[in-house]
């Protein structure tokens, strides 16, 4: 169901790609579209996971950028809230009906720290990270002028390389000033791992979060001595999630990409030696491209470029295909290498995009399709958001 839009005067082809009940073979391309049976089965499969292991499930919402999948994860996946990286991200979840966010960022522009310090009289509770004990007096003296409260978390630098700190002693601290700041209230511990999702290996990554968790478990072990509990101990991506939940010191999963999926992650194996695409979890987001010319015999060129997706963690991939690749892109146009001329004008191809997160974030709608129809339309609700 289309929670947020009105389609009236919205012409398919120039404001939209599709509208509800349009066939799939009618949408304009590119476009991004959603595989909503697949969507739903990664949804339901991670939350019973959650649930099972008695995890809550905080949904990155940086990811997807969307109100409506977001609030799919709630109902169907039993996501206690989203995290996202910037305050605008945050305000668009807040202002959409998501009750409980976290930016798993820090947040030191005086501007930027008075809109998180509002964030609360939208109705939601508000949380973010901090790593620095001079960002406190900032984050207290906004939420008393607002009469709100800011929840923190300190962030642990577990080998991602980028934010945190990464001793014990530094947390408690910060952890004791958020404590004592009026309007403040310490929440627990951010520990993701970013540096790892991605390595291919199973074993790698298990190594590489067992030195996470023995941070993390010191931490939290000292602030209860000293009686000062962690609400959350949030951390897990779609290529850690089943170390953190076993850990016995993480409480809150805050996957992603286990969603739509991309090739990149894609290609990482799980602990038999498998591709994670290829049971774990579907493709269920998709670059939907036409071919417009094929004025060369073995090659076929699409519409979908540089413009329609992101190329940091590589080309797309052609979904369901082994007789034609993917080869090359510029601005506009799209090379297919196709030896055997097997490719129509106008056929359409799905694209598994290299990064969903990048590429959601170039486009303004998400198509929603089920059994050769579109069921849904839904905007990218935070698109853009990354002030």
């Amino acid at each position: 169901m289309n929670t947020h839009t009105s389609f009236e005067n919205l012409e398919v082809g120039y404001d939209i790609p599709a509208l509800p009940g349009m066939a799939e073979a009618d949408i304009q391309t590119p476009c991004l579209i959603l595989d909503l049976d697949a969507l739903e089965r990664n949804i339901k499969k991670m939350g019973d996971y959650a649930a099972a292991h008695g995890m809550r499930h905080r949904v990155h919402g940086k990811m997807h950028k969307s109100v409506d999948v977001a609030k799919l994860q709630e109902s169907l996946g039993g996501a206690c809230g989203v995290c996202c990286q910037k305050v605008s991200e945050a305000e668009v979840f807040a202002r959409g009906g998501i009750r409980d966010v976290l930016v798993s960022n820090q947040v030191r522009d005086p501007q930027k720290i008075d809109r998180l310090a509002r964030i609360p009289l939208l109705g939601a509770r508000a949380i973010c990270c901090v790593d620095d004990l001079s960002n406190i007096a900032d984050l207290s003296a906004a939420a008393t002028r607002h009469g709100t409260v800011i929840e923190c978390l300190v962030e642990i630098d577990c080998g991602a390389g980028r934010c945190g700190v990464t001793t014990t002693p530094e947390v408690v601290a910060l952890a004791r000033a958020i404590d004592a700041a009026e309007g403040l209230k310490f929440a627990g511990i951010q520990a993701y791992q970013g540096a790892m999702q991605h390595l291919d290996h199973y074993e790698d990554r298990k190594a590489k979060i067992a030195v996470a968790v023995a941070m993390v478990k010191d931490a939290v072990d000292t602030l209860a001595a000293e009686g000062i509990a962690c609400d959350i101990v949030g951390g897990g991506g779609t290529g850690s999630y089943y170390f953190e939940s076993t850990s016995g010191v993480y409480n809150e999963l805050q996957c992603g990409s286990y969603a739509f999926m991309d090739a990149d992650y894609g290609r990482i194996l799980d602990e038999n030696g498998n591709r994670i695409d290829r049971g774990e979890w579907e493709n269920a987001l998709f670059i939907l491209t036409s071919v417009m010319s094929h004025a060369k015999a073995d090659k076929a060129i699409v519409d979908a470029g540089l413009k329609a997706q992101s190329v940091d963690s590589g080309l797309p991939v052609i979904y369901g295909r082994d007789d034609v690749e993917y080869v090359k892109c510029s601005d506009e146009h799209g090379v297919v290498a196709d030896p055997k001329g097997v490719l129509a004008i106008n056929e359409k191809l799905r694209l598994v995009p290299g990064h969903c997160d990048p590429t959601c974030n170039v486009h303004d709608w998400y198509v929603g399709v089920r059994g050769g129809k579109v069921e849904v339309v839904w905007p990218i609700s935070a698109r853009g958001k990354a002030y």
